[in-house]
């Protein structure tokens, strides 16, 4: 098929572009910028004048619940919840069912993916057999089924030693390591983090140093081993410091943020809600400024969504015994521009922070709009706003954005130059 988008503003963060002109795609790809090319005749055109064109919006975590959680969600619908939030490519967690630590888990998801045809899904694979932290799981074989990188989620290794030989192994074969740096002694048991609103509200807290002590030592063992590495879902400003200094030391490291960490504070807990329950914790207002800072300097490079659904009961118990997580994945890109609509960021910086940096960081092709790349790209109308919820899609409704008014409309989503989302 070939598509002409009309008259939208294009911002492209990976090569500074931002004016408006037109978009050609044909097979795919995008063929052309601005004037089509000769002899191409356009088989559907889109009228984009007042919208902005940028790149497909690339997500590091969305749990897509598949195999095995589909009271959940399921890789259908989650997708496609990911397709109305503008993510065109999105990386999904190990922790299912079976855990995806064989290459035939990970052909399953691909496959079901494909199927689908919401948007690109690029599984992350399990660094030890059933994320139990003791062996290693087989890496080559999961690399060559499609994981583009490995990691242990919030569990951790039982022992550093071993730790240690897989990121010695990951580096011996050139693989990317996601760590979630969270001391399991200081953390376990814990619901909120630690300090005056976990006091006043009697939950046991998460201290600040279960992240650092944890990054610390992960930033230590990457220097030793030489492993490239990525750290998901920081919660912290001294967190974010560290990450900093590891950079300016030259380690190959990279970070990103789940949205409601630069939205919401511990503060939210204060009437028990357990939309608001997420591991690791919303942490201080602090906590989030310094967040914020680092996601503006470029030190926390990309922004994702950490989209955890869960069935309606997974939250109706009381606080201390319902599952973490929010399912936010549909909402990625209209709670984000509140970050504009708030100052924090400009428009192109925010694009660069949803696309082309969390595609760097795992080095995935996608993230940006030039001649001969995928034509993956979200077309969003600044000049309304979304309802979060009229039209829902993901299975998991536990958001506590439901209900808000939001900047922006997605008009649509196309990935590889077809459209997988209109609205």
């Amino acid at each position: 098929m070939k598509i002409s988008i009309l008259g939208a503003r294009v911002i492209d963060p990976s090569s500074g572009l931002d004016h408006v002109t037109d978009l050609h795609l044909e097979a795919g790809k995008i063929v052309a910028l601005g004037a089509a090319p000769a002899g191409y005749t356009a088989t559907q055109t889109i009228d984009a004048q007042g919208l902005i064109a940028a790149p497909g919006l690339v997500d590091l975590s969305v749990a897509l619940r598949e195999p095995g959680y589909s009271r959940k969600g399921t890789i259908a619908s989650e997708t496609r919840a990911a397709a109305a939030g503008g993510v065109t490519s999105l990386c999904c967690p190990p922790r299912t069912k079976p855990v995806l630590d064989t290459s035939a888990v990970a052909e399953l998801i691909l496959d079901r993916a494909r199927e689908a045809g919401n948007c690109k899904v690029f599984p992350i694979g399990a660094l030890s057999k059933g994320l139990e932290g003791e062996q290693l799981a087989e890496l080559i074989a999961l690399r060559d089924a499609g994981c583009v990188a490995f990691g242990n989620g919030l569990e951790s290794f039982r022992n550093t030693r071993t730790l240690c030989r897989a990121l010695e192994y990951a580096a011996t074969f050139g693989l990317t390591v996601i760590f979630h740096s969270q001391d399991r002694d200081l953390a376990e048991g814990g619901l909120a983090h630690e300090g005056p609103t976990a006091s006043f509200l009697g939950l046991p807290g998460i201290p600040e140093t279960a992240e650092t002590v944890a990054l610390a030592r992960d930033l230590l063992l990457v220097e030793q081993s030489g492993v490239r590495a990525h750290f998901s879902q920081l919660t912290s400003a001294r967190g974010a410091a560290l990450i900093a200094q590891a950079q300016a030391r030259g380690l190959p490291v990279t970070a990103d943020v789940a949205l409601y960490q630069l939205i919401l504070t511990d503060e939210a807990l204060i009437d028990f809600s357990s939309l608001y329950h997420v591991q690791p914790p919303l942490r201080t207002r602090a906590d989030r400024e310094g967040l914020r800072a680092a996601v503006k300097s470029g030190v926390i490079q990309a922004i994702s969504s950490h989209h955890q659904p869960h069935e309606r009961d997974a939250k109706l118990a009381p606080f201390g015994a319902t599952e973490p997580g929010i399912s936010s994945v549909e909402l990625l890109l209209p709670l984000a521009l509140t970050l504009v609509e708030d100052g924090l960021l400009d428009l192109p910086t925010l694009l660069a922070r949803l696309s082309t940096g969390p595609a760097d960081a795992l080095q995935l092709p996608a993230g940006k709009l030039a001649v001969g790349a995928p034509a993956d790209l979200v077309l969003f109308d600044p000049g309304t706003s979304t309802v979060a919820g009229e039209q829902w899609l993901s299975k998991g409704e536990n958001c506590p954005f439901l209900g808000h008014t939001l900047p922006a409309t997605v008009r649509y989503t196309l990935v590889d130059g077809r459209i997988s989302h209109t609205a």
